[in-house]
C-alpha cells in the first residue's frame, strides 16, 4: 500500500546572503530509483552557515534559492519503484555525494575526487543540487545506508561528518600507538579525536581557541588539551600525526610546527582560496608529509558499523537541538563556535520538545 504524502514539505532554504527561510517546497514525484525519506534529524554544517551568512561557500555562489543540508538521517516511507534500496520503515543515513567524471583526470578508486561530483545542498553547479533539510525528500537509493534498529537516530545524525573525520584519519595511515595532534575542535575536529581514539592512538592532544570545544574533545577521547595561543606547548608535542581541522592558516602553521620530524599532517579544514602564509620551509626541512583530505568514500559504512558495535563514541559532540521551525535560531547558535558543537534540527512532525 502506497503511503499518502503531502503536496508540500517544510524545508530550510537559503535565498541569498543573510536570507534564510523555512519554505513550503513542493514534493515532486520520485524517480524510479528514488525512495521517499521522512527526515528525522539534520546537522548544521559549516557550508550551510556559509550559504546563509555569505551567499556562498568558497567558490560555490548562490544563483537561485537552495535547500540546504547534507547531514541527515530518517526513515524510508516509500520504497523506490524499481525495487532497489531499503523497504518502508527502514531507518537510513545518507551518503550525499554523486560521483561523476569530468574533464580532469582523477584516480578511479577515489570517487570523492571526481571532477563532476555533486553533493546535496551545494551551489557548486547550476542548477544547484538541493539538499535534504526538508521533512520529506526524494533520494536515490544508492545514497541510502540502512541503520541498525537499536541505533539512536539523534546520534546517527553525526554519521556524515564522522565519515569525513574517518577519511581524514585513514589518510594518515596506521595511528595505533602514536601521538596525534588535532588542531581545531569544532564538530569535525572533535569527531576526528573520537576516530583517533578508536583507531588506537596512544596520546591525542586537542587544540582550540575556546574552552567549550576543548571540553567536548576531552569527552570523546583527547588525553591533553591546549589553547591555540600556547604555541610553544603545541610545538613541543612532536606528534606523529597531525590533523588540521581549523581551516585557517594559523592552524596549519601550528600543525606544521607541532609535527615530529618525518611526521604526517592531514589537512581536512578547508582554507580560503588563494595563497596562504604558512611555514612551508619547516615542512621541507623536517620532511613532513602534507596530505589533503576531502569528504569521504565508503568510510560511511565503517562509521555505521563502529557506532553499532559501540567502539565509536561521538554523542558528546551534539550540544544543541532545535525544532525545524526554529531554524534561524539554530543557525545563530551553530555560528557561535565558542559555545556550540554540532547543532541538530529536528524535522519530525510530532517529535519531542527540542533541547537547546
Amino acid at each position: 500500500m502506497r503511503t499518502e504524502l503531502p503536496a508540500v514539505s517544510p524545508a530550510v532554504v537559503a535565498h541569498a546572503a543573510g536570507d534564510l527561510r523555512l519554505d513550503d517546497v513542493a514534493l515532486a514525484a520520485p524517480a524510479p530509483d528514488q525512495a521517499v525519506v521522512e527526515v528525522a534529524f539534520g546537522g548544521i554544517c559549516g557550508s550551510d552557515l556559509h550559504y546563509w551568512l555569505h551567499g556562498a561557500a568558497g567558490e560555490s555562489v548562490l544563483k537561485e534559492p537552495l535547500v540546504l543540508g547534507h547531514e541527515v538521517v530518517g526513515t524510508v516511507v516509500r520504497a523506490a519503484a524499481d525495487g532497489s534500496g531499503p523497504a518502508p520503515g527502514t531507518a537510513v543515513a545518507v551518503h550525499p555525494a554523486t560521483p561523476a567524471p569530468g574533464a580532469a583526470r582523477y584516480p578511479e578508486d577515489r570517487p570523492n575526487l571526481s571532477p563532476g561530483c555533486t553533493y546535496l545542498g551545494s551551489a557548486a553547479r547550476f542548477p544547484h543540487t538541493d539538499g535534504a533539510f526538508s521533512r520529506y525528500v526524494n533520494l536515490p537509493t544508492r545514497m541510502l545506508r540502512a541503520l541498525p534498529g537499536d541505533l539512536d537516530l539523534r546520534t546517527a545524525a553525526l554519521i556524515e561528518p564522522a565519515s569525513v573525520a574517518w577519511h581524514a584519519v585513514a589518510r594518515a595511515g596506521d595511528v595505533a600507538g602514536k601521538t596525534a595532534l588535532v588542531i581545531g575542535c569544532g564538530p569535525i575536529g572533535a569527531l576526528t579525536v573520537a576516530v583517533l581514539k578508536r583507531a588506537g592512538a596512544r596520546r591525542i592532544v586537542a587544540v582550540d581557541m575556546h574552552a567549550r570545544p576543548l571540553e567536548i574533545a576531552a569527552a570523546v577521547g583527547a588525553t591533553d588539551v591546549l589553547a591555540a595561543g600556547e604555541t610553544e606547548a603545541i610545538a613541543a608535542v612532536e606528534a606523529d600525526v597531525v590533523i588540521e581541522s581549523s581551516g585557517s592558516h594559523q592552524g596549519l602553521a601550528s600543525a606544521i610546527r607541532g609535527a615530529v620530524r618525518g611526521g604526517t599532517v592531514v589537512m581536512v579544514g578547508l582554507l580560503p582560496s588563494g595563497p596562504q602564509p604558512v611555514p612551508v620551509s619547516l615542512a621541507i626541512t623536517r620532511e613532513l608529509e602534507l596530505l589533503g583530505s576531502f569528504r569521504f568514500n565508503d568510510e560511511i559504512d565503517d562509521v555505521i558499523a563502529a557506532l553499532a558495535d559501540g567502539s565509536l563514541e561521538i554523542g558528546p559532540v551534539i550540544t544543541h537541538e532545535y525544532r525545524v521551525e526554529q531554524a534561524l535560531e539554530a543557525f545563530g547558535v551553530a555560528r557561535n563556535s565558542a559555545e556550540s558543537g554540532k547543532v541538530l534540527l529536528d524535522f519530525r512532525p510530532a517529535g519531542l520538545p527540542a533541547e537547546a
